[in-house]
């Protein structure tokens, strides 16, 4: 042994191959482990936030649905004074129709187009192509 080895070098002098192999399998088993439980952490954590945040987009949804809500009312009122209640009643309602239907063929629309996963299809379609190849050739 020299004087300028590691500690690592000296064990590994000292150690069979069997040892060695088993400290690597050991140490790769922890890794493996924490690594595992690092992961479920910040996934818990994620959750968390997004459960959260979830719980807060649901908050502003609601609070902008009373704003729309009390807007609509009034104008509702509003036009009232000009065409009579029952009329702008109409009007609000056939405005909001309007809304309705854009927003209904924009989401048609972006529904329409998604494609799924063609790449992934794509790739899963050739693995059994793989394995009768690699059987053919023996």
């Amino acid at each position: 042994m020299s004087d300028y080895s590691t500690p690592s070098e000296q064990k590994a002098e000292r150690s069979s191959l069997g040892d060695l192999f088993g400290d690597v399998t050991r140490n790769l088993s922890t890794l493996v482990r924490q690594e595992i439980e690092l992961a479920k952490a910040e996934l818990t954590e994620s959750a968390k936030r997004a459960g959260k945040g979830s719980g807060l987009y649901g908050g502003a949804g609601y609070a902008a649905l009373m704003a729309v809500l009390f807007l609509s009312i009034a104008v509702w009122w509003g036009l009232g004074y000009a065409v009579g209640n029952a009329w702008s009643a109409v009007i609000v309602a056939v405005i909001w129709a309007v809304i309705g239907l854009i927003l209904f063929l924009f989401a048609r629309r972006e529904f329409t187009a998604i494609k799924g996963a063609p790449q992934t299809v794509e790739s899963l379609k050739k693995i059994p192509e793989t394995f009768s190849r690699n059987e053919e050739n023996r």
